[in-house]
């Protein structure tokens, strides 16, 4: 199955829905950059202050909506913070989440305090996967910021914060897609305001000898997705990769950016004969969990495969339990100087 038809699997209905889509989402993206350019003027010329967080805040977002690793490089970051022996705390939204108006604790280091529907999937993902971490989330992230440092965390990786002008921060990290054009937040020139732009390495993305002219004092890393490997969802326990390589499997997933999750599928030798795909943060409902059901079925796909972000809410309903669901488990590889970078820019930290 080749990555870019992914989305046919209505017969070409949704190619032809994202066609005719094509124009509404540049027209909303033309007006939010408008209001990202009003926005942005009024806290450059200092009549918005960001407020200061009582902890570092090293904030990773980008300018396009939806689809460019900023959690999993927010992960990656927790990862290394927690392996250095430093508390790190990720502060987020909680998109679709319960608690996304309120605010609320999901993690404090020490055991789940809610699930994927108080905090919404993405921050449920990370906390699964680094207990040690406290995830707070929550619109008002100075707040979130304040109950992390109340509860000794040291530093706060603010998830998709670019735009959240509000809080200062110590480091400010977008990922960079040059090829999207249509669902820019902000035009690119708003590059201006980071201090790291990352790029992914890959055989379609162009040099970073344009962008180093463009803007010359900011610094540069690029960054590879990678298959960390295959996971049950209802165990989470892994399984070999290659076991897939040839067999029939149905593949479907309610990411931003399906067409990347099959581009790794292939990349891995596994080529769905099946594919399936929802709207971002999907929340799978029982008829959407009747039609994988019966795809699978009518198929004859020995596995259903997703993404570890879809999973994560697939593993609490029990209708799942007795289908054969996994799902592909991503990290990214950074370069090195990236950490030294991050910690020289946060300052000197006592070690846990």
């Amino acid at each position: 199955m080749r990555a870019e038809g992914w989305l046919d699997w209505t017969g070409g209905g949704g190619l032809v829905y994202i066609r005719i889509m094509q124009p509404v989402i540049y027209v909303f993206s033309l007006l939010h950059r408008l209001g990202c350019r009003i926005r942005n003027a009024l806290y450059d010329k200092g009549l918005l202050v960001p407020a200061d967080a009582p902890l570092p805040v090293v904030s990773v977002g980008n300018i396009s909506f939806g689809g460019s690793e900023k959690t999993p490089l927010a992960q990656e970051l927790l990862g290394y913070l927690l392996e250095k022996g430093i508390k790190p705390a990720l502060v987020t939204r909680g998109y679709r989440g319960r608690w996304e108006r309120t605010g609320g604790v999901l993690s404090q280091g020490r055991g789940l305090l809610g699930d994927w529907r108080d905090s919404g999937d993405e921050p449920f993902m990370v906390a699964l996967n680094l207990p040690a971490a406290g995830v707070y989330v929550g619109k008002d992230r100075l707040a979130s910021c304040r109950l992390a440092k109340a509860d000794g965390f040291q530093v706060a990786v603010l998830d998709d914060g670019f735009q959240h002008r509000k809080l200062r921060r110590d480091l400010d990290i977008v990922l960079f897609d040059p090829e999207e054009r249509v669902r820019l937040r902000e035009s690119v020139s708003s590059l201006e305001r980071a201090d790291a732009i990352f790029l992914k390495r890959s055989p379609v993305t162009p040099s970073p000898a344009g962008l180093a002219r463009r803007f010359p004092e900011k610094r540069l890393f690029s960054y590879t997705v990678f298959a960390q490997g295959m996971h049950s969802v209802a165990t989470r326990e892994p399984v070999s990769l290659k076991a897939w390589a040839g067999k029939r499997i149905l593949a479907f997933c309610g990411i931003a950016r399906p067409e990347r999750f099959a581009a790794l599928l292939n990349r891995e030798g596994i080529h769905p004969k099946e594919t399936l795909t929802f709207p971002d943060h999907h929340r799978y409902s029982p008829s959407s969990i009747t039609r994988i059901r019966e795809l699978l079925e009518k198929s004859g796909a020995a596995a259903a495969i997703t993404t570890e972000k879809d999973a994560v809410k697939l593993g609490t309903i029990p209708a799942c339990r007795d289908l054969p669901l996994y799902y592909l488990k991503i990290a990214l590889e950074v370069e090195p100087e990236f950490y030294a970078y991050t910690l020289s820019r946060i300052g000197p930290l006592s070690c846990a």
